[in-house]
Parts: structure tokens; sequence; C-alpha cells
């Protein structure tokens, strides 16, 4: 979790005391963020000789000894630590650790989320208790015996930014059960709240993006269709990505490019174009029109450009300007992300690394 997210999450939680341990971006470090007042601060937890202290005088052999001292105790911080926000925890598993076949008699549908190229997202409920999105894909939308294939693999993707693939009803139409996200769609999200969104709180929504795309990396896993309107944000400002990988089971043509080839053109690096080649460094391409959508407030990349001329310019060198609110370092991040030649692109690990660096370490409140 990045400094901005917590104190996001922390300020709208309100409660004095407060506080979340998270990983520090000093590698290796803690660090412990506590509301007091209206305020955020920051302790990093430092370790000597075996022993974890934020103040000298209070050390401890483990993480849990150290809090659970600070909860009794101030002990050199602001105030002593309460408790850790109400905002849930990502899913650590889908619905069993074998179960990905989801009966549709355990599903209950609410109400209509959205219409896209696969079919109808619902609201929906299973088991009477927890609540999910459900996409209803249309009949003849996908290759759906392949789908259901990959989906065994897709479930078991867990990371905080991923939307979690929860499983199937393989019967015809197909329901994909996902986590729910309450904000919905993040292009929509950033149409909607563009007068009010600041830079700081863009950078963040594009950390966590960046996040997402690092553990798909990591895993040989490439999305294929990322752009703000396959991302969902949920409370507290958390960006997750969605429907990772599902672009290759499309057989409905509203992606057509040329004859045989389905992807979104303003999306697509100059190899995806020419060659329909996919790989993690197309994905980064996208990634950096994605970065330049967020930093946008949700402008349609190259607009009054239709796709035939933009795939000329593209391939002729042509690239995006820097939308006003972006910081010129975040926007060097993007030209990186559309060298012409997809070796010089930099890996998700690389721009995570960046956009982290660009963030800025945490500082050390201790006082003593």
């Amino acid at each position: 979790m990045s400094r901005q997210l917590c104190e996001d999450i922390l300020k709208k939680e309100g409660k004095e005391g407060c506080f979340v341990v998270r990983n520090s971006s000093r590698e290796g470090m803690y660090t412990v963020s506590v509301l007091h007042g209206d305020h955020v601060r920051h302790y990093h937890i430092k370790k000597d000789n075996g022993q974890l202290y934020i103040s000298d005088r209070h050390r401890y052999p483990t993480v849990p000894e150290l809090i659970n001292y600070h909860q009794h105790n101030s002990g050199g911080l602001v105030t002593r630590l309460r408790q850790p926000p109400s905002f849930g925890q990502a899913p650590v598993a889908a619905f069993g650790h074998d179960i990905w076949e989801v009966p549709r008699s355990e599903i209950v549908l609410g109400d209509e989320l959205g219409t896209g190229q696969f079919g109808t997202v619902r609201k929906g409920t299973y088991r009477g208790k927890k609540t999910v999105a459900v996409k209803m894909m249309k009949e003849g939308a996908m290759s759906e015996d392949d789908f259901i294939d990959e989906a065994k693999v897709m479930t078991q993707f867990q990371h905080p930014h991923l939307v979690q693939l929860y499983g199937v009803c393989s019967e015809k139409p197909i329901y994909i059960i996902t986590e729910f996200m309450s904000q919905g769609c993040l292009l929509h999200y950033l149409r909607k709240n563009h007068t009010r969104l600041q830079s700081s709180q863009m950078t963040e929504m594009v950390r966590q993006v960046s996040s997402a795309m690092k553990y798909l990396e990591s895993r040989n896993f490439i999305h294929r269709d990322l752009a703000a309107r396959n991302c969902l944000i949920g409370d507290n400002n958390i960006v997750k990505v969605a429907d990772f990988g599902l672009a290759r089971y499309v057989i409905d043509d509203e992606y057509t490019a040329s004859e045989g080839t389905k992807f979104p053109i303003k999306w697509a690096s100059p190899e995806v174009i020419l060659y329909t080649k996919f790989s993690s460094k197309s994905d980064i391409w996208a990634f950096g029109i994605l970065t330049w959508e967020i930093f946008s407030a949700g402008k349609q990349p190259y607009p009054a450009i239709n796709n035939q001329d933009v795939v000329q310019k593209v391939v002729n060198g042509y690239r995006l300007q820097k939308p006003t609110r972006c910081p010129d370092e975040m926007y060097r991040i993007i030209e990186r992300c559309w060298h012409g030649e997809p070796e010089q692109r930099p890996t998700f690990a690389a721009v995570n690394k960046s956009i982290l660096d660009f963030v800025g370490e945490d500082y050390d409140e201790t006082s003593e």
C-alpha cells in the first residue's frame, strides 16, 4: 500500500489512533501510519540486533509484539495505536481452494451494472451473502471451451489491484463471477470526477495499475486489452485491473481492425497493429495510453483522428502530447512505454519502480 492510499483510507476512517502497518518504500522495512487529528503520521520500524523498534527505548523481537506495546502506550508516537481501519482485505482465496465451477443456482442476479463487448454485467449475490459481479456472456461472443480451461488458471491470480475472478458458471450462456467494485468503471469515474481529481490521486491510480501489471508480467501473463474501460474502482479510490486475458476469446467484430485481428487500435502498439504480435511489451504500450487516459481525466486518445489515420501516424512515430495535469517525470515514464521497438520499452517491474521513486520515499517521523 502506498503512502497516498494509506492516508486516504485512514482519513476516511476518521478515528483517532486508527493505524496501518505496511511495507515501506525502503526495501525490507515496515512503516506504521497512524491518524492523529486530521493528519497521518508515518513511522519507520527500525531493526537492530534482531530487535524491532520505533522509539529506541521500546524494543521487541516481532512486529505484533511491538504493535501490541504501542496499542497500550504511545511510547514516543503522537498517539497510541487503536484499531486498523475497517476497509476489509483483498480476497485471499476464491469461494474455496478448488472451487471455480459455480452452480447457477447459487447466484442471485441483481441490478444491471453495464454492458460491454462480452455481454451484460449485473450485480449479484453468491449463496445469499457475498456480493459479486456477474458477467453474462453473449451467446457466441467468445471461444467458451478455451476460456473455461483458462479460467482454472486465472482464479489462482490474487493481487490487491487485480479484480478477483471467483469462478464461472459454464452452462450456456456462461456467467463469469468476479469481485464487485463499488465505484464501477475507471473510465466513467475519471470523466465524472475530472474537476476534483488531483494530480497526486491520478499518480496513485497509475501506481496501483503498474503494481497489478508487474504481478501479471511476473507470471508471464499478457492482458491484451489494458485500458481505463477495463479497470474498476472501489471504495477509498482503490483501482483494480479487470478482464485480463479475456480479449483472446472474443469472437465478435467490435474490435476488428483488419481481417482476422481483433484489438482496440488506439491502445495498440506498432507490432500489434502490423503483425498482431502481443507480449508484455505491447501491454506496456497500452499502459502508457492508460496512464495518459488517467491524467487527461478520461479523454479519448488521439481525439478527432480516425483509426486508419492513427495507425499511419503511430507507425510513423507520432505520440500523444502530455496532459495538463501530468507531471513531467510521469510523462517521461509514459514516453519510454511508447518506444517504437518493443525490446527498448521498460518492463512493468522497472515502470513500477520508477513510479515508486517518483512518489518518493517515506520520511521518518519518529519522535522521542
